[in-house]
């Protein structure tokens, strides 16, 4: 059951079926082969039951708020302010890519978004301060990656729903790991234009006058994550609740910018529309192939095979990096979450890790999968934001990032408290 469920997975994702289709056609497949029992007739409760999980409301709100952010000109701004204060690093603006995505970041909770949006503002700069160009793409999509570490994440919520974690403590542990992953990029960045100076563009110097007068444009996002995440652990809003006040938020925002229109309205709500119609259809589809997998035997199957191994929870951990090094291969970020969370967390949990911790790192694991080939999703981004090039600019780029973040995977792992610390400060 495990080979040909994966076989036909590949299959399926291999001649281009969208992913949440084929999540869902695999569970069709799988029942008459292995079920006495006609499993599919419950998909209509499944995909009911799953979409109304109160918690996912969250989702549309956040992705919402990075939409009206996108379209009222705050992240162009925020970039510009960013690039003053970070530029006389070795590297000049590729550093703010990385600040701007982490602050970005804070405000939108997808990986997507930050990379669009930090990525449409900065790209023209390569060839105007002549840039190193794989550097400074990889830069993008690896800034991007924040977007689902640093809180409010959307994927965070997905595992809190999941594994029935509280999504305030995973906020809380996502702070250090964020921001520690923010500092590893700037360090790989400075590193690489200290050993070839001439990768990191024209020098660009700013006065001081001019860096504390682009302080107030930093001032919006900060204002949009306090009340976002102040919210939530003042007690006054649930994360469904914390991300409407933040979408209120960035409304009057962009009133008092003088971007609200009904045109940017109708844009805001046709992108919202839009990535929120594929995220349910992945999670739909991939609640009804473990509601599939769950009858037939599967689930436990495959736990039952992990756990036969015998290993010790070291080396479980290194199976678990390996085997989402391998998947995120060819999968897509969200559904290989949602499908091999609830195999893996009870497993890992089982073992003795914290469900916390283990959301942080698997968050970290999955970042790696956004800027590795070939399905990469931030270098997808990053590419269609450019005229002309080939892919391989930006595969290239990002390697040195992705070394950073299996960094990060050790660094969890040596120092569990660089996740656990504020949720047990504040918990």
């Amino acid at each position: 059951m495990i080979a040909t469920a994966l076989v036909l997975l590949l299959v399926f994702i291999g001649i281009s079926i969208p992913v949440g289709a084929a999540l869902g056609v695999l569970g069709l497949v799988l029942d008459p082969l292995y079920s006495f029992l006609p499993l599919s007739r419950a998909m209509g409760e499944v995909a009911w039951g799953t979409s109304n999980e109160f918690l996912l409301v969250a989702v549309p709100l956040f992705i919402m708020l990075g939409e009206i952010l996108l379209r009222s000109g705050l992240a162009e701004r925020m970039y510009n302010a960013m690039s003053l204060w970070l530029s006389w690093l070795p590297g000049g603006l590729m550093h703010a890519n990385i600040g701007a995505s982490a602050l970005f970041a804070a405000t939108s909770g997808s990986s997507v978004a930050t990379a669009a949006t930090v990525g449409t503002v900065a790209l023209p700069q390569i060839e105007k301060q002549k840039y190193n160009e794989p550097l400074f793409l990889g830069s993008l999509a690896a800034g991007g990656t924040l977007g689902i570490l640093i809180p409010p994440s959307i994927n965070l919520v997905i595992y809190g729903v999941l594994t029935n974690t509280s999504v305030p403590k995973l906020y809380l542990a996502g702070i250090l790991p964020g921001l520690g992953m923010a500092l590893l990029f700037i360090v790989a960045i400075a590193v690489a234009c200290i050993i070839k100076p001439e990768w990191g563009g024209k020098k660009i110097s700013a006065s001081w006058s001019a860096r504390f007068a682009s302080l107030v444009h930093l001032v919006p996002p900060l204002a949009i994550f306090g009340l976002v995440v102040g919210s939530i652990y003042a007690g006054v809003a649930t994360p469904t609740e914390a991300a409407a006040l933040g979408v209120v938020g960035a409304l009057i925002l962009a009133a008092l910018g003088k971007r609200l229109t009904l045109r940017m309205l109708r844009e805001t709500f046709e992108g919202t529309m839009k990535s929120t119609a594929m995220i349910m259809l992945i999670i739909i589809g991939a609640a009804f192939l473990n509601f599939i997998m769950s009858g037939i035997g599967l689930t436990t199957a495959i736990t039952t095979a992990i756990t036969d191994l015998g290993v010790s929870p070291v080396m479980m951990l290194l199976v678990l990096v390996v085997f989402y090094l391998v998947l995120g291969c060819f999968m897509e970020t969200l559904s290989m979450m949602i499908t091999t969370i609830p195999i893996v967390a009870p497993v890992m949990i089982a073992l003795g890790y914290d469900p916390v911790w283990l959301g942080i790192t698997i968050i970290v694991l999955v970042e790696v999968a956004l800027i590795t080939p070939p399905v990469g999703l931030n270098l997808f981004v990053v590419q269609s934001l450019r005229t002309s090039g080939s892919m391989n600019d930006v595969m290239l780029g990002s390697f040195p990032f992705v070394l950073m973040l299996l960094g990060m995977v050790f660094l969890l792992a040596v120092y569990p408290d660089l996740a656990l610390w504020l949720p047990r400060l504040f918990g």
